[in-house]
């Protein structure tokens, strides 16, 4: 059986008390999620549900909307990739931040003309990147850019967390990876890539094997194990009675 949806071990009760009650609904329990949202970034926790209750909270009181705490949710969506959260809070933002529009005044700008806007757009090029399994450049990416580093700097450990979930798809889908390659995923090189793959992912390096450097071993599991697929029909020779006596009929 799986995991429900709205579960979170590290939920506080007063939180859970408040997602199971009409409370949920209350705007004056918005103050309460955004310091819940900073706690997750605090102590690399994640409540997925907690977070979409409080963007719905925003939705029906957009005078209440902090940019901050919307680019944290975001952010910390990330770090659970390749899970749909990110979309699932993407599409709970308002219609001017996803689409922001011309500023009529500079002392009285629009909705949508904030830096807000140009944070979602940014978060969401580094979703595409990873949904695309395009993980180095996902890396260079982040790097290249300051406002990168402005935005994920409240969410403790996002690097770290971001090779974990790497290494999670990886492990998924091979055996066997060269380690330039698996460096340039997880943006690690030397004896931080070697301790990361040894001690964190539990895998080997084989010198041997592949080019420069080796080739990283994935132990099997059931995600990446080759299984061979047994197809038998049933087919019984009375239902091709009727094929067989056709043939012999003459045409009318």
């Amino acid at each position: 059986m799986g995991i429900a949806f709205d579960y979170a071990p590290a939920r506080p009760q007063h939180i859970d008390d408040i997602l199971n009650g009409l409370d949920r609904y209350n705007p004056e329990t918005t103050t309460v999620f955004q310091d819940y949202v900073t706690q997750q970034c605090e102590d690399r926790t994640y409540d997925c549900y907690a977070n979409l209750a409080l963007l719905k909270l925003y939705q029906f009181n957009p005078h209440l909307l902090r940019d901050e705490t919307v680019t944290n949710i975001l952010t910390k969506s990330l770090t659970v990739f390749p899970s749909p959260d990110f979309s699932l809070c993407l599409h709970l933002l308002p219609s001017y931040i996803l689409n922001p529009t011309a500023s009529t005044s500079s002392t009285n700008p629009t909705p949508g003309d904030a830096p807000l806007s140009e944070a979602v757009t940014k978060l969401n090029v580094l979703n595409n990147l990873l949904s695309a399994a395009k993980y180095r450049e996902f890396w260079q990416t982040l790097d290249k850019d300051d406002l990168y580093a402005d935005l994920i700097a409240d969410v403790g450990g996002f690097e770290e967390l971001m090779r974990v979930r790497i290494a999670v798809t990886v492990g998924q889908s091979c055996r066997e990876v060269e380690r330039g390659v698996l460096e340039g995923w997880l943006s690690l090189t030397g004896p931080p890539f070697e301790h990361f793959i040894r001690e964190v992912c539990g895998w080997g390096i084989d010198e041997t094997k592949g080019g420069k450097g080796g080739m990283v071993i994935i132990p099997i599991n059931k995600e990446n194990e080759a299984k061979g697929t047994v197809v038998k029909e049933e087919v019984k020779f009375d239902q091709f009675a009727r094929v067989i006596r056709r043939a012999y009929e003459q045409p009318a």
